[in-house]
């Protein structure tokens, strides 16, 4: 299900998992529904995913594709390796946050809190998923 708060698309996902991305330049008002067997939904699943979009955006994108005459933009590596960088600087930015606030409560109070450890923990996995994205890149950009 997806619907609009404050200039923010906010995505709610099967589970509960809720997924906020910018709201697109031009409003989209109407609503199509299809139905699709578990095999069907799996493999618009996996072609959203490796698209970088959400099933709803892979859907439309298709749909619209097919209506014009159109081929679907193709799967590419590039587009892929940019979803990763893209995930990656969202993680940079909320362990650099974390780790800030742990540091400021050290320096204000001379104490550590309970939080700093696992800040430099996410800090450290951050990095390590941000190394493996950027030899992802090397590997597929010629």
């Amino acid at each position: 299900m997806e619907g609009f708060q404050r200039g923010i698309e906010v995505v709610v996902v099967t589970g509960g998992t809720v997924r906020r991305r910018s709201r697109q330049a031009v409003s989209r008002p109407r609503v199509v529904q299809f139905s699709l067997t578990e095999e069907e939904f799996e493999e618009v699943n996996r072609a959203a995913q490796r698209s970088g979009l959400a099933r709803g955006a892979f859907a439309a994108e298709a749909a619209l594709a097919s209506a014009r005459g159109a081929e679907p933009k193709a799967w590419s590596p590039l587009r892929e390796a940019l979803v990763e960088v893209i995930a990656a600087a969202g993680l940079v930015r909320r362990a650099g946050t974390n780790l800030n606030q742990a540091v400021a409560r050290l320096n204000a109070t001379g104490q550590r809190g309970e939080d700093l450890l696992p800040a430099a923990q996410f800090c450290a996995r951050v990095i390590r998923r941000l190394d493996e994205t950027a030899e992802q890149l090397r590997r597929t950009v010629p």
